[in-house]
C-alpha cells in the first residue's frame, strides 16, 4: 500500500514545469477537438486533437498518480473520473457531442479553479 499510497508524496525534477507544458498541450489539444466539434469536421480531421488531448491527459493525471493514488479519493482524481465517463457518452450520443464537450469543458474549468481545501477534499 506504500508503493500506491507514500507517507510523503513522491516528486521529480521539474515537475511544476512538466504539468504546465502538459496542461497547455492538453488545452490546445481540447480546443482543436472542440472546434472540430463545434464546425462538424470529418472524423478523420478530429483523430489527431482528440489522441492528443487523450495523451496529455493521461500523462497530466499520471503525474498525480506518481505523487499519490491519494488522488483518486479527492475531488480532482473523481472529476477526472466523472469527465472520462461524459467523454466516453460521445461516441454512443454522437448527436449530444458537443453539449457534453461543453458540459466537460465547464466541469474542468470549474474543478480547476475551486479552492485547494475543496479541489483535494477526501471525498474517501
Amino acid at each position: 500500500m506504500s508503493l500506491l499510497f507514500p507517507d510523503v508524496p513522491r516528486d521529480f525534477p521539474f515537475r511544476r514545469w512538466v504539468r504546465i507544458a502538459l496542461r497547455t498541450a492538453h488545452l490546445v489539444a481540447i480546443a482543436g477537438l472542440f472546434g472540430g466539434h463545434v464546425f462538424a469536421q470529418p472524423v478523420a480531421a478530429l483523430e489527431p486533437w482528440l489522441w492528443a488531448a487523450v495523451l496529455s491527459g493521461f500523462l497530466l493525471f499520471a503525474t498525480d498518480l506518481h505523487m499519490s493514488f491519494d488522488a483518486l479519493r479527492q475531488v480532482h482524481g473523481l472529476v477526472v473520473i466523472g469527465k472520462v465517463g461524459l467523454l466516453a457518452l460521445v461516441p454512443l450520443l454522437w448527436d449530444w457531442r458537443v453539449p457534453l464537450l461543453v458540459a466537460v469543458i465547464v466541469i474542468a474549468a470549474v474543478s480547476s479553479h475551486m479552492p485547494g481545501r475543496w479541489r483535494h477534499y477526501h471525498v474517501f
